[in-house]
């Protein structure tokens, strides 16, 4: 018989978070899975990993029978000690999410979400993020689940090649109001944030970070554009992040000792 395929499952919002148990439901349909999650929130995290305290690994009951490992460490963590340590069989395919909320334009660089999936990525292991654009606990997940079958399945289908890693967003939004699904690319934008200044009981300040995402690209063919149109959007990102257009003009500096 041919061997079903291995899909690792994480994410950021924590082991029992209710999108991730969505997604290990759907992904369960099409091949072996292996769980490995944080095992608190660790959102905006980024690519963080853990080297000034011990991770320690615990084995976390989950509805339907299943067990995953639970880490106290980040999603980067999660799937480096997964590949690493934990899995007898190397994942064929790596899944993060699915996440509480919208992972566009440049949330991408302080997504936990997206960071389990490029640490796959780098690792040449075929990897996808998953994020619904709506950040309550509660948040219907019946969309996302039909909309993560449909990529997941094709991913498998088409052999996604090693070191390909995926950023899809699902708009909030029932099934049947759904557009379609859209190849899109990054909206160019950035947070400005702002720091609401408070004081403790001890007389302290401290701060609460706030913010506003500012976008400036207006153009068609983005992620936040699809997502506004109806459209789930789904978004190749790269590890490499040199700059390459400006390559040539670093060249003719004068950068001798």
């Amino acid at each position: 018989m041919k061997t079903r395929p291995h899909i690792l499952i994480s994410n950021d919002d924590g082991i029992l978070a209710p999108g991730i148990l969505n997604l290990v439901e759907v992904a369960s349909e099409l091949g072996d899975i292996s769980i490995v999650a944080p095992d608190s929130a660790q959102s905006g995290m980024g690519h963080a990993i853990t080297i000034g305290r011990p991770l320690r690994v615990y084995k976390e009951e989950l509805p339907g029978g299943l067990t995953g490992y639970a880490i106290n460490g980040t999603p980067a963590d999660c799937v480096k000690l997964a590949t690493g340590v934990l899995l007898d069989r190397a994942p064929d395919l790596i899944l993060s999410g699915i996440n509480h909320g919208a992972n566009t334009s440049v949330s991408t660089i302080y997504s936990g979400t997206l960071s389990a999936a490029r640490e796959g990525a780098i690792q040449e292991i075929p990897s996808i993020g998953f994020s619904l654009c709506n950040f309550q606990h509660e948040a219907d997940m019946s969309t996302a689940k039909a909309v993560a079958r449909v990529i997941i399945k094709e991913a498998l289908e088409q052999k996604m090649p090693a070191g390909q890693c995926l950023n899809v967003n699902i708009p909030d939004l029932p099934l049947d109001k759904l557009k379609g699904i859209k190849v899109t690319r990054q909206a160019e934008g950035r947070w400005t944030e702002g720091f609401d200044e408070r004081v403790d009981p001890f007389g302290r300040k401290y701060y609460w970070m706030t913010g506003e995402f500012v976008l400036t690209d207006k153009n068609n063919g983005t992620d936040i554009h699809a997502i506004e149109d109806g459209y789930v959007s789904v978004t190749p990102i790269n590890r490499d992040m040199t700059r390459h257009q400006d390559l040539p003009s670093l060249s003719e500096w004068t950068l001798e000792l």
